[in-house]
């Protein structure tokens, strides 16, 4: 039996191992809720405003999502990308205020709420408007408080107690307000265009509101004879044919469009003369079985000019009665079809045009419900034309066109895109309804300026001209927002709303820049603006028009006292008992119109700027933006209408900036449907994972890409999470008891944590440049690469052995602590915008009795001296420890040494001593020699410290080092 004395001694009392109560397991979901607690007990965004007054503004305005459901992964992603612009600025010591929104009217809401009547058997249209409007408003609230909820559940630091919604008041009365800057100044007109339009939701849509789907539709040729042509009398009796993909646009049909450039085939079939474009008969004969029996002529373009046609209905008289003008279209081509194009102005863009041109007016004969109108004289009271069986090759369109003799064939196969209401998913027409518009290509006056109290808010505030613009007893504006813009981008006087939205765009910055071509595309080939929808949730565009002229009724101080109504009482101030009163004295009631429609969602969205930047009720925000931050969607939307409505009122853009974002796909990179069950739920990835982890995958991935998400890639995020919290656990643990007297300035520090404080400073102008260019996936993978790559594979590996073994007075360990302690303030800043509520956890760990929050702070401030000096010998002895590791893994693998401490190392060159190298390197000796090279030492281990040293004696004793430390 061995003596006691004979068993080696156990030294692990004597090494200074790190210490922390900070632990390994995260348990997010259980933490995060009492952290954001604690936040909120603290008034945390109200004393980061109190800690950045008087600082640098940075201004992100909120585009409002609709207040219609639980917050969905696009919600997640687009709130967590504002919030880390947002605390990124402030972290560099910024002013940057983030006051959220919601979008409260309009077809969204009132859809819901009328999907609730539908399942009561009640009828909307039998409810007092009043009592409608007010359930809207109800349900919009509940949606605004659950999703504030979800947003704050995120970690998002906003303004929560005083969000913006476009149903307050104040915000009707400033939408309102700015409705009657385009009146005053002349940009409204009423007419009637073509609109897209939603049979099931009887309104206009925008294009926003507006999805494409693939779609099988009827396919018909349809004959009109022709009665004559001036050019080429022969063509009398000869059938023109048309092809349509829909047919229930026939029994409004005023016209035939020609190609001037398409050469047509007059040819013979069956004893009958037909017309068609000579290139596109191949198609048209295999669809209709007619075949080419004898070419009659071949007829140029233009020489159907002045060419009549009959309707093939013509036998019911009416309207069908009156022979169809051909007129010339440049939009034809032989692209499919016959060559020759059915105008019904009622129900196509182009259509409309070409037939105002030349004095064919619309017949509103489609009601708003799809329904032929009951005094049409063909299927009236019929329809609906969306319905696929009344349109469908045996429906009774097709019917009555085979009866007479002028359906050449019909067919249900034809495959192609076709719109849809984005929420009813029901098919849109396009439909000819009187409607307000804003003109994109009138010439407008000069721009006035912003905040100059000009027109109905000035008059219902009881303020003269050049006082600040305001809703009735709002605060003054931000000081900024009452000073003069410069002249409109184009030039000021005789420039176009469309102009001047284009050179706001050229002065726009994009992220990512793809983003200008793509606004800049959509608003160089818009019609004009539909303002009008017939709803009843929105805010009503509040204008009497004269019954005898028709004009709309100018007058600053009706406008005034309107918006002071709105002001008061909301959008149920404008009513027909209010009328009189809203006219005053000077205008009779019985002369004027009310307007019952509301306004597109889009202007109200559109408006924000003005209510929330521009209104001071929010004294800390100021007009511009700064930046708008949204989906890729939004280029024809939010983007777009705050656009178009900043231009008309203010001459520029509301914002200097627009970011946008991608849409998240799931694993497999497919979009996200409820029917196809592959939907992303971020209330249970925070249940499951925690906000820090649904935040680490936002803001990893490259957002301004379509980006994919799924349990495989939330896996490695959680791994990237983990190896994170280490790092800072490690921190934590290797600062025990850290004190200022430890600290030892940087002159007498060695090179190797020189050599860290350069990385240190690149990484800080690195991830300065990143927030620049809000790359935040290029910030997020600096702060990890360097916690793995440069902290924990290489200079926690280094110092580890300094850090348990060397004597707590001793320099190299106090020069160690000193930089981890740099290191520890640089990276809990760096990571807070990022992971905020672990960044939390690990400043209250190593501060619990310090008032506030790490989310107070500012960039860290790092030691003048940047190392730089030490840097190129250190890139070599990095570049030459990453060899020498490689070359001592085989050894390992064959169990030659257990560990690089039992290693002995050559090198072709000596960057450092051998001594410095073997500490590097992490072996037992260093020497020269032609090639790397390893093999097993001959020293023996130091019992404490475990390494391999020359003056250890035998094994389990200790070097000089360790018995100096231990004695």
């Amino acid at each position: 039996m061995a003596d006691a004395s004979d068993t080696p001694r156990d030294w692990r009392d004597t090494v200074f191992l790190p210490k922390t109560d900070f632990p390994m397991k995260a348990g997010l979901p259980q933490k995060e809720p009492a952290i954001l607690a604690r936040w909120q007990s603290l008034d945390l965004y109200r004393r980061l405003r109190e800690a950045r007054a008087g600082r640098e503004t940075f201004i992100l305005h909120d585009g409002p999502p609709y207040a219609n459901g639980d917050m969905h992964i696009g919600h997640a992603l687009n709130h967590i990308l504002k919030d880390m612009v947002v605390r990124t600025q402030s972290l560099l010591g910024k002013d940057a205020p983030y006051v959220p929104g919601w979008d409260c009217h309009g077809l969204p809401i009132e859809w819901k709420v009328e999907e609730e009547y539908r399942k009561k058997k009640r009828n909307k249209d039998e409810v007092p408007a009043e009592e409608f409007r007010a359930e809207c408003r109800a349900y919009a609230q509940k949606w605004v408080d659950t999703q504030r909820a979800q947003l704050q559940r995120l970690g998002i630091n906003g303004d929560w107690d005083k969000p913006y919604l476009t149903m307050d008041f104040a915000a009707e009365a400033t939408i309102v307000a700015e409705l009657m800057k385009f009146a005053e100044s002349g940009q409204l007109y009423r007419g009637a265009k073509p609109v897209m339009w939603s049979p099931v939701e009887k309104t206009a849509l925008a294009e926003a509101e507006v999805e494409y789907e693939d779609v099988t539709s009827t396919q018909i040729d349809v004959g009109f004879e022709v009665i004559q042509c001036p050019e080429y009398p022969g063509l009398a009796g000869t059938i023109a044919v048309i092809w349509t993909t829909t047919p229930w646009t026939i029994p409004v049909n005023q016209a035939l469009a020609y190609g001037p450039a398409v050469d047509y085939l007059q040819f013979e079939s069956g004893g009958k003369r037909y017309l068609v474009a000579e290139p596109l008969f191949p198609a048209f004969s295999k669809r209709t079985g007619l075949k080419l029996e004898g070419i009659v002529a071949l007829v140029k373009g233009p020489v159907l000019e002045g060419a009549t046609a009959r309707h093939p209905m013509h036998h019911l008289g009416g309207f069908f009665a009156t022979p169809r003008p051909f007129l010339e279209g440049e939009f034809v081509t032989t692209d499919a079809g016959t060559g020759l194009v059915h105008m019904a102005p009622d129900h196509g863009e182009d259509d409309f045009d070409l037939c105002k041109r030349h004095g064919i007016e619309p017949v509103f004969a489609v009601d708003a419900a799809g329904m032929y109108r009951d005094d049409w004289l063909w299927l009236g009271g019929q329809g609906s034309v969306i319905n696929k069986k009344f349109v469908a090759s045996d429906g009774p369109i097709c019917t009555d066109l085979r009866e007479a003799g002028m359906l050449l064939a019909a067919s249900d196969d034809f495959q192609h895109s076709y719109p849809h209401s984005w929420r009813s998913k029901a098919k849109v027409i396009f439909r000819c309804t009187p409607q307000w518009f804003i003109p994109v290509d009138k010439a407008l006056a000069p721009s006035p300026l912003v905040g100059e109290g000009r027109g109905p808010l000035a008059q219902a505030s009881g303020k003269g001209e050049g006082d600040d613009i305001g809703a009735p007893g709002s605060t003054p504006p931000h000081p900024s927002a009452a000073s003069p813009l410069p002249p409109s981008p184009t030039g000021g006087e005789g420039d176009t709303l469309r102009q001047r939205a284009l050179a706001a765009i050229a002065a726009t910055r994009f992220v990512p820049e793809k983003g200008r071509n793509r606004i800049g595309a959509m608003v160089e080939g818009r019609p004009d603006w539909v303002i009008s929808r017939q709803r009843a949730w929105g805010v009503p565009i509040t204008l009497f028009v004269d019954r005898r002229t028709g004009q709309y009724l100018v007058d600053p101080a009706v406008n005034a006292r309107i918006v002071a109504a709105v002001a008061e009482r909301g959008v149920d101030a404008w009513s027909d008992e209010a009328t009189a009163a809203l006219l005053g004295p000077d205008h009779d009631p019985a002369d004027y119109e009310r307007v019952t429609d509301i306004l597109d969602v889009w202007f109200d969205s559109g408006c924000t700027h003005a209510f929330v930047l521009d209104s001071g009720r929010w004294p800390e925000l100021r007009w511009p933006a700064d930046l708008y931050l949204e989906g890729s969607d939004q280029h024809r939307g939010w983007f777009q209408s705050s656009l178009l409505e900043s231009c008309g009122t203010r001459g520029r853009a509301p914002y200097d900036a627009v970011l946008t974002h991608g849409f998240t796909m799931d694993a497999k990179g497919m979009k996200m449907s409820k029917s196809l069950g592959n939907t992303i739920n971020p209330l249970d990835l925070m249940r499951d994972y925690g906000a820090d982890i649904l935040r680490l995958w936002a803001l990893s991935v490259d957002f301004t890409e379509d980006h994919r998400i799924g349990k495989e890639i939330l896996a490695g995020v959680a791994d990237q999470y983990r190896k994170l919290r280490n790092t800072f656990r490690y921190l934590l643990g290797a600062l025990d008891r850290f004190a200022e007297e430890e600290r030892l300035p940087v002159a007498q520090w060695p090179e190797l944590e020189r050599y860290m404080l350069h990385l240190t400073h690149a990484l800080d102008a690195q991830l300065k440049r990143a927030i620049a260019d809000f790359d935040f996936n290029g910030y997020v993978r600096l702060l990890t690469d360097f916690a793995n790559e440069d902290l924990s594979a290489f200079f926690f590996d280094i110092r580890k052995d300094s850090l348990y073994c060397d004597a707590p007075a001793d320099a190299r360990r106090r020069a160690y602590r000193t930089m981890l302690d740099v290191l520890f303030h640089a990276m809990v800043r760096w990571a807070a915008p990022v992971l905020v509520f672990t960044a939390e956890e690990v400043w209250q760990s190593r501060f619990p009795d310090a008032d506030g929050s790490v989310h107070l702070l500012e960039w860290p401030e790092l030691p003048a001296e940047t190392g730089e000096d030490v840097a190129p010998r250190w890139a070599e002895v990095r570049a030459l420890r990453e060899r020498v590791t490689e070359a001592i893994e085989p050894l390992r693998r064959e169990k030659t040494v257990r560990s690089s401490l039992e290693a002995d190392v050559t090198v072709p060159y000596m960057p450092l001593g051998a001594d410095e190298l073997a500490e590097a390197f992490i072996v037992a000796k260093v020497t020269p020699a032609a090639t790397v090279d390893v093999a097993r030492t001959d020293f023996h281990k130091c019992g404490r410290c475990w390494r391999h040293l020359p003056e250890v004696d035998a094994d389990d004793g200790l070097c000089a080092r360790c018995e100096q430390v231990v004695a």
